[in-house]
């Protein structure tokens, strides 16, 4: 939960949570981007459970008390408590195999719970070791749906230009005094923190420069060699520079839609960013929405991270073909398929491409726009999706 007027945002993970205490034990994995609000949810869901104790991997020592992999060293770390929360896991050596021997000795009588920054380290080391034993949560900056339920719908139309703006990071929206610096703090800092710590970057200025060519592609097809061109390194470099933004929850690919049509473009991508705040800041473009020559790329990127923290695990895609005929987002699930079209001017509206909904026969359609977005994606229009 964070403030906002005092007001307390509710986190909808919370509920998960709550959910998986109920079921047998397995170790609670959240993974999600630094500042996102992890510690703070968790503070929520356990501060009144008794005998909880709290490891941070961030801090030497932590890191210095689970440095062997040995029951008898482990176990006292333990011993004595209901729940063990582990913060920034990933920065504990072997932490899977070590989370592992906790689960497999005191999985029936204790609650371990642990939280991660960067996807690729931290997935990597409990994915295998703790199959079967885990369960796993991405928590996102807030949602619309989040900020729904606290400040109501005017509240959140009027803040609109904000959330394009500034994004939706929890001390972006609970301090909009301060959210130009302490959004660009987040870029700047925080979000690379693990990154940069990983031997495989080495090049940080090739970094940046790939999240600064990123941020004006959104919206449109991306190629790794153009990248490449730009800022000077081989494709297959920046494939895998994208891979690491990836994993930490900086960006995410939305691969193209193609099952028959011949001339449906098979191998392309869009890459968006997870926050509109963090693309922004990256470009050092903070410009009022009215001035904004970007402003459906904004809007859209705005839509798809929307869709994407609703939908985290869900079949999202673009569809085009060689005609240039798209639909921004396609969405496959339980044998049906959802196009969704999103226009900031709903007079722009127009109809499916009619080879699309010939070929796949779409169950449900929808244009997003500045006027509706509220209701579809932070209402039940969507609702049959959540099943």
């Amino acid at each position: 939960m964070e403030c906002y007027n005092r007001v307390m945002i509710k986190r909808s993970a919370e509920k998960t949570i709550k959910g998986y205490l109920k079921k047998n034990k397995r170790i609670i994995v959240i993974f999600g981007a630094r500042q996102v609000g992890k510690t703070t949810l968790l503070e929520s869901v356990f501060k009144k459970t008794p005998d909880t104790i709290w490891y941070s991997g961030d801090n030497v020592s932590t890191q210095e008390l689970f440095s062997r992999a040995d029951l008898n060293d482990l176990a006292p770390l333990v011993k004595g408590y209901k729940t063990v929360i582990i913060d920034e896991a990933q920065r504990i050596e072997d932490i899977g195999i070590k989370l592992k021997i906790l689960q497999d000795n005191f999985g029936d009588k204790i609650q371990i719970v642990a939280t991660g920054s960067s996807s690729f380290d931290l997935a990597n080391k409990v994915n295998e070791p703790l199959t079967g034993r885990k369960r796993t949560i991405t928590l996102f900056p807030l949602a619309v749906s989040e900020l729904l339920n606290e400040y109501g719908y005017a509240h959140e139309k009027i803040n609109l230009a904000n959330r394009l703006v500034f994004g939706s990071y929890p001390a972006v929206v609970t301090g909009l005094e301060d959210a130009k610096e302490t959004i660009t703090e987040l870029a700047s800092e925080n979000l690379f923190k693990d990154i940069l710590n990983l031997g495989e970057i080495i090049k940080t200025d090739k970094l940046r420069k790939i999240l600064q060519a990123l941020a004006m592609q959104v919206g449109s097809q991306v190629s790794m060699s153009e990248i490449g061109q730009l800022v000077g390194l081989d494709s297959k470099t920046v494939d895998k520079y994208i891979a690491l933004l990836e994993q930490s929850f900086i960006i995410f690919r939305l691969p193209s839609f193609a099952r028959n049509l011949r001339n449906e473009l098979k191998a392309s991508q869009k890459i968006f960013f997870v926050d509109c705040g963090i693309r922004n800041a990256i470009s050092a473009d903070f410009r009022p929405i009215d001035l904004r020559p970007d402003l459906g790329s904004l809007f859209e990127n705005y839509v798809i991270s929307e869709l994407k923290k609703r939908f985290p695990n869900d079949n999202i895609y673009f569809w085009r073909n060689k005609n240039q005929q798209e639909i921004d987002y396609v969405i496959e699930k339980n044998g049906e398929i959802t196009a969704i079209e999103v226009k900031w001017n709903e007079k722009k509206a127009g109809k499916l491409p009619s080879s699309f909904v010939e070929t796949y026969h779409p169950a449900h359609s929808f244009t997003i726009t500045s006027e509706n977005y509220l209701d579809i994606l932070g209402g039940d229009v969507l609702g049959y999706l959540d099943n």
